[in-house]
């Protein structure tokens, strides 16, 4: 990929954050920025500049989901892709998930392989 790519990392546990932030350096993506909540995310996004968002679904204040969906209903933001992450793999969340255009999905706990490979279907899926 010869474009850096900025990515916004959403998850209210900072351990996860940094975990994730260090798993893209890891990947070659040394350029993101993190935010606690969806609520912060949906901020950050409109104020910034991103090309990627990895977010947690169970947070407080907006969870993924509805982040997701405020990301989907925003003319400036909807071309974005969301990688979901979270600890349950519950196939309704899966579901719901691609249904409301995710980019992809994640269980925790992950590997720097497993995050390469769900990003690089991504990036192969838009064309990146």
């Amino acid at each position: 990929m010869s474009t850096p790519m900025k990515f916004l990392i959403v998850d209210d546990f900072s351990t996860m954050r940094r975990i994730v932030r260090n798993l893209l350096k890891e990947i070659g993506h040394a350029d993101a920025d993190e935010a606690e909540d969806g609520a912060i995310a949906l901020g950050k996004l409109k104020a910034g500049n991103f090309n990627f968002v990895v977010t947690d679904i169970n947070m407080p204040n907006m969870n993924g989901f509805e982040l997701l969906a405020a990301i989907k209903q925003d003319e400036k933001l909807k071309h974005l892709p969301v990688l979901m992450v979270t600890a349950e793999a519950r196939k309704e969340d899966i579901v719901l998930a691609a249904q409301n255009g995710a980019a992809g999905y994640i269980v925790k706990p992950f590997t720097k392989a497993t995050l390469e490979e769900k990003l690089a279907n991504i990036f192969k899926k838009l064309g990146l």
